[in-house]
């Protein structure tokens, strides 16, 4: 899949684009629109903006549904979560239903979690295999690691073969910690995956994905309709 790349001259630029960008998304559905997020600096600049006033008021909250693509093995309110972290940027600044609020549970094993998370998806998304006829996501937004991963999809990670699962435990691939991550398959069958890219140290792992190096887990991703790569000035060089 040959990739959308949008670069702006600086993260602030970025973050505020993006969520123009998603807005611009949200408002073309006219039912309910589900979204998968990323942890990270980026992305939080991103929901940092999405909470201000002016993006906050406009935004369809009461439709949206908000997901993770990964999440960290840890409590809820552990600094290492994801959800945490969305939570403190954006969740505690506005008016969202928390029903439609699905964080990664913490409970059991990882493999519990993992397993718990994959049913959550399908209760939402309904059962079956996901694809062209079975659309997840409306957006699932990613990052990139300086050693090409994304999701908790790590280089030489079991989990880079998963093709039936649509969340899986993570223990392999040099993590600290168990994580849960989202699958290939399930950012195959969303209609827009966004990845998120800033500074100058991801400028090499960048160009060596753009050049489809398949060694990186992130050269595999694809999308239903579209896959975009959003990035700062520094990033592209």
């Amino acid at each position: 899949m040959k990739p959308t790349i949008i670069t702006y001259p600086d993260g602030e630029t970025l973050a505020r684009k993006v969520a123009e960008w998603l807005l611009g998304e949200a408002e073309a559905k006219p039912d309910r629109f589900s979204v998968a997020l990323s942890g990270g600096t980026t992305p939080r600049h991103l929901f940092e903006v999405l909470a201000t006033p002016e993006f906050a008021t406009r935004f369809p909250w009461q439709r949206t549904h908000l997901f993770w693509g990964d999440e960290r093995f840890v409590p809820h309110d552990d600094k290492n979560s994801n959800f945490r972290m969305t939570r403190e940027a954006l969740l505690d600044h506005i008016k969202m239903p928390p029903d439609n609020i699905h964080p990664v549970p913490y409970r059991g094993t990882v493999a519990d979690a993992a397993a718990a998370y994959d049913a959550t998806l399908r209760a939402y998304f309904g059962p079956g295999t996901a694809g062209p006829g079975h659309q997840l996501f409306d957006v699932a937004f990613l990052g990139l690691g300086e050693n090409g991963h994304t999701a908790s999809l790590f280089p030489a990670s079991v989990g880079l073969q998963e093709m039936h699962a649509w969340a899986i435990p993570v223990t392999d691939g040099g993590v600290q910690q168990p994580r849960v991550s989202l699958t290939y398959p399930v950012f195959a069958a969303s209609r827009k995956v966004a990845f998120l890219v800033e500074g100058a140290a991801k400028a090499p792992i960048l160009a060596a994905v753009l050049n489809g190096d398949h060694r990186y887990p992130a050269t595999r991703i694809t999308a239903l309709d579209e896959l975009i790569w959003f990035t700062d000035k520094a990033a592209i060089a």
